[in-house]
């Protein structure tokens, strides 16, 4: 389990992916304002802090999670290989749901302020990087799957 190196590569995921959780996303400011985007709240320094809705929080959580999961999986190889691939259509849709989440929150404070600078913090470009070590954790599954298959064929 932890001697494959398909281990290293959803380990990278999932350390990838807290960096998304916990950091901040985005950054809007207008003169001396500025407003946070994480993933549960957009947070202030002139004591605005607006909730935003759960769905962008909810995905990157299971997104962190399922990788660590897919670890203990180790004898259900094809399952594996099914929950990396989940966990890449999860990864996209965790992008997309950041790019509409940072949109309108841009749209919202376009109306309230004028002259807004918008800033994507790396952390938001995290799942788009996360999608390389769960394409290399397939290909080192779908090796060990192999090499299973092989030997049973040689008994």
């Amino acid at each position: 389990m932890i001697q494959r190196i398909q281990t290293v590569y959803l380990l990278l995921a999932v350390v990838l992916m807290s960096l998304t959780l916990f950091l901040p996303l985005a950054t809007i400011w207008q003169g001396g304002n500025e407003i946070i985007i994480k993933a549960w709240f957009a947070d202030g320094t002139v004591g605005f802090k607006a909730p935003l809705p759960l769905y962008l929080g909810i995905i990157l959580s299971v997104a962190t999670a399922l990788p660590f999961v897919t670890i203990f999986l180790c004898k259900k190889r094809m399952t594996q290989i099914r929950l990396c691939v989940s966990e890449i259509v999860l990864l996209l849709g965790s992008a997309a749901f950041i790019a509409l989440y940072c949109y309108r929150m841009c749209d919202v404070l376009a109306e309230l302020m004028q002259e807004l600078n918008f800033t994507l913090g790396f952390a938001a470009l995290m799942p788009v990087v996360a999608i390389i070590p769960m394409v290399l954790a397939i290909r080192g599954i779908a090796k060990d799957e192999a090499l299973v298959r092989s030997l049973d064929r040689i008994r």
